[in-house]
């Protein structure tokens, strides 16, 4: 009965006492011999349960958990890049484009997206932000990722690519400002309804007016750069509002004030323009 009892103490179990009643025998402190392993511990160097390793600083309470992968930045280009803008221009939070360049409006636009759901307003496209716009977006077309903010997709009218020449694509709605075949401005353009139809072909520049007003419709035109009659680049203060919902009388329509203020600037009279589909 001895023996049964150090097993009791040993295993916590119920043992049949003399009587014949099952009793739950309180533990018993047994004095072990010395080298003999406790029976509720592996013994050191044995078993097949390796001891735990301190857990690392990330584990611990408190501790800042690493800042999400940042995927695309202020100065990045490329397709990935044109994607974004494309899916920001799904939710309302980019206007032009997709450029294909990581710019300050993509820059305000991300800001504004990653605010607005409680994100770290960095700017910067981080793995949780891409993957939150993923979900609120769908797979963009070639028509969103190229042609839908004026941005070129194919290659220019080939009477664009020597001298110096504004190349306006009506299929693209772009204008390019190109000098000897390189590009060194592009913005988006809208050009005249149905009834008043912008002109193609190769004009002239052959009046500038900075701060000019139509005389036939009564509204500004600035920035107006004449090439075909009363038709002319124009910035248009109601394309830079309504955008596309709207038409020009004939003349091509910028929405960019900036761009076109700029592009102004270095246009001079007898530069071509080239208008084509």
């Amino acid at each position: 009965m001895a023996g049964l009892a150090v097993v009791a103490a040993l295993t916590g179990c119920t043992v049949q006492a003399p009587d014949g009643e099952g009793k739950r025998r309180s533990p018993v402190h047994i004095e072990l011999p010395s080298g003999t392993p406790s029976p509720d511990r592996t013994p050191a160097g044995g078993g097949d349960e390796p001891s735990a390793a301190p857990a690392p600083d990330d584990d611990k309470p408190g501790a800042a958990p690493a800042p999400p992968r940042v995927l695309w930045s202020r100065g990045a280009t490329g397709r990935d890049v044109r994607e974004l803008q494309a899916r920001l221009r799904q939710v309302a939070w980019l206007f032009d484009g997709p450029t294909g360049t990581y710019d300050e409006p993509t820059e305000r636009a991300v800001s504004g997206f990653q605010g607005k759901r409680g994100l770290p307003r960095t700017g910067k496209t981080d793995a949780v932000t891409w993957q939150r716009l993923l979900r609120m977006t769908r797979e963009p077309g070639r028509w969103d990722l190229y042609l839908m903010g004026g941005q070129p997709a194919d290659p220019p009218d080939a009477r664009c690519r020597t001298g110096r020449v504004l190349c306006i694509d009506k299929t693209s709605r772009t204008l390019r400002w190109m000098v000897d075949g390189r590009t060194l401005s592009t913005m988006a353009v809208r050009f005249g309804s149905q009834y008043t139809p912008t002109r193609e072909g190769v004009f002239s520049v052959y009046w500038k007016s900075r701060d000019h007003v139509s005389t036939l419709y009564d509204s500004p035109m600035p920035y107006a750069m004449f090439f075909s009659g009363g038709q002319a680049v124009h910035f248009s203060a109601d394309f830079a509002a309504r955008g596309y919902a709207g038409a020009s009388h004939g003349c091509v329509n910028v929405r960019d004030e900036a761009a076109i203020a700029e592009l102004y600037a270095q246009v001079r009279n007898g530069d071509r323009i080239v208008v084509s589909w």
